[in-house]
Order: structure tokens, then C-alpha cells, then sequence
């Protein structure tokens, strides 16, 4: 009777730790109309995968801290993909998962995939939706016990790259923003980032699906972050692996380059070897990471 006790209370109790992770808020990203939309037959798939296609309807996802090991600080999560899906569980909602546990209150950005049935311009959709997750945050930091000074963004793949425009485009504001908050992230961090659409360094499906196959010279400008840094630009941590045969490291390291000039902080770690998306075979690869943000104060 008693082992049956026990194995039993047991299964509950993993029943109810696996319920709590799962009980967070997803919340609409728009209060109301969603901008820059069209109506189309698109429809949302892969929710059972963790990889999703056709997203049409942004939200945030919120993981909160303790409140006895809440930092005050926040992250925005951009999960890559492409620009054609989006890598939710494996670099959103895994990522969240560790960032809460250093007191970090995190959020899953399910940004809208750029596209041409759904937009009137997809090249800014992207954008809109990670300057109002960051205007979100920022405009209800008091109700989720977040420092509004403390918001950061972090993104993978070509979620650096919206990460990364995020971090570079914060003083046009492409949304409503008549309470003039501030759109700029705090800090960045961006993992194998796609950060240039320049004809030698873009990922081409990136580069295609957000700014079309025959870009003009003008947007491909407009979206290679690297040409848009200024001193004013948040400070940045970057990762990437030297053998990266998707997203080239140089993408990394010309916006490092193009930062320190600048006189903008930003630290920056190369692994040798471990492909694109190594996060998934290289144990502790947030170790480095936890170290820059306990020395800038946004953790403990």
C-alpha cells in the first residue's frame, strides 16, 4: 500500500510539474486589428511539431521566473527558421525554459512569416511584430515585476536577423506607438545570426523570402544590419560556429567589427566547429552567455 502511495504521488506529482510548464499566458501581440495584414487562406500548421508554417496571428508566450529569483529582467525570444517557419519549441520555448531558471522572465515572439498572400508589405511584417513584443513588454513591465530598462532580445538564425533589425531600426517605429514608448531593446543576443542581405554574405531563402527575389539595392541596404549600426545600438552578444555552412560566420563577425567601431559593447564567441543550429549538440553553450549578462548586472 505504501510503495502504491508513493508511485502514485509520484506520477502526479510529474503530472502537475509537466502541467505548470506548459500553464503559461499566450497572449495576442495586437490589442485589436493586426497591421499590415490581408485577408488570405493561410493557415497556421505544426503546432504538433514544435516547427510552425503559415504563422498569420503573432503571440507572446511568457515564462516567468520565481518571484524569489526574479532578476527583473526580460528577453524577447526569436526563434529562426528562414523566414519560412518558425523553430518555436527547439530555440523558443526551450530557450525560455533555461533563461527562467536565472530568473530571467522570458518571451516566445511567434512572429509573422513574411509573405505576399498575407501582407501588404511583408518585408516590415517581421519587424512590426518584434517592436510590439518589445513595446508589450516594456508598456506592462510593472504588471509581470520587470525592470522596463531591462528588456532584451535574443534571437536565432533568421530570428537574428529580426532580432537584429529590431536592434537597429528601434527609432522608426513601423507600429502604433502614440505613447512614444521606447522600442529599443536593451540588449541583444544573437545565435548564428543571419545579419547581412548583401548579395556574399545573405542566406538566400532568408534574403528571398523577406525581401523578394529581385531585391532593390535600397532594401537590401535597409536590411543588412551591419549598415545600420550606430553608436546609439544596444549592446550585443554574439555565437556562432566557424564551420557554420548555412548562415557564414562572417555574418557575425562584420557586425562585431562594425559594433566595436562604433564603440557599441559587444562580446562575441566562436566555436570551431558545430554547424548551424549547434545549440542542439553543444552542451552548455549558454554557459558564456549567463557570464555576459551576470557582468552587465541583468543577472544574478
Amino acid at each position: 500500500m505504501k510503495n502504491a502511495f508513493i508511485k502514485t504521488t509520484a506520477v502526479l506529482l510529474v503530472s502537475l510539474t509537466s502541467y505548470m510548464a506548459k500553464a503559461q499566458e499566450i497572449l495576442p501581440l495586437y490589442p485589436s486589428a493586426i497591421p499590415n495584414s490581408k485577408v488570405s487562406d493561410v493557415k497556421e500548421s505544426g503546432a504538433n511539431t514544435g516547427v510552425l508554417r503559415g504563422v498569420t496571428t503573432p503571440t507572446l508566450e511568457v515564462y516567468r521566473p520565481d518571484k524569489d529569483k526574479a532578476t527583473g529582467t526580460a528577453v524577447v525570444i526569436v526563434p529562426g527558421g528562414g523566414y519560412s517557419v518558425v523553430v518555436y519549441q527547439g530555440e523558443g520555448i526551450n530557450t525560455a525554459k533555461e533563461l527562467v531558471k536565472k530568473g530571467i522572465t522570458a518571451f516566445v515572439l511567434k512572429y509573422r512569416l513574411p509573405d505576399n498572400a498575407t501582407m501588404t508589405d511583408k518585408k516590415i511584417g517581421p519587424l512590426q511584430d518584434a517592436q510590439q513584443a518589445i513595446k508589450m513588454v516594456r508598456e506592462n513591465a510593472a504588471q509581470w515585476n520587470i525592470d522596463k530598462n531591462k528588456i532584451g532580445i535574443m534571437g536565432f538564425s533568421a530570428g537574428g536577423h529580426l532580432a537584429s533589425t529590431a536592434a537597429t531600426h528601434f527609432e522608426t517605429p513601423y507600429i502604433e506607438n502614440s505613447n512614444n514608448t521606447s522600442l529599443r531593446p536593451d540588449f541583444q543576443i544573437l545565435v548564428y545570426p543571419v545579419i547581412s542581405l548583401t548579395d556574399s554574405l545573405a542566406h538566400k531563402g532568408s534574403r528571398e523570402n523577406l525581401i523578394g527575389k529581385n531585391p532593390s539595392v535600397a532594401d537590401i541596404t535597409l536590411f543588412s544590419n551591419e549598415l545600420q549600426v550606430k553608436s546609439n545600438t544596444p549592446p550585443a552578444y554574439l555565437t556562432h560556429t566557424a564551420d557554420d555552412k548555412v548562415v557564414d560566420v562572417d555574418n557575425s563577425i562584420v557586425y562585431f567589427e562594425k559594433l566595436r567601431h562604433q564603440k557599441v559593447e559587444v562580446e562575441m564567441h566562436i566555436y570551431p566547429k558545430g554547424d548551424h543550429g549547434f545549440i542542439f549538440r553543444h552542451e552548455g553553450w549558454m554557459e558564456p552567455l549567463f557570464g555576459w549578462l551576470k557582468r552587465n548586472g541583468w543577472i544574478r
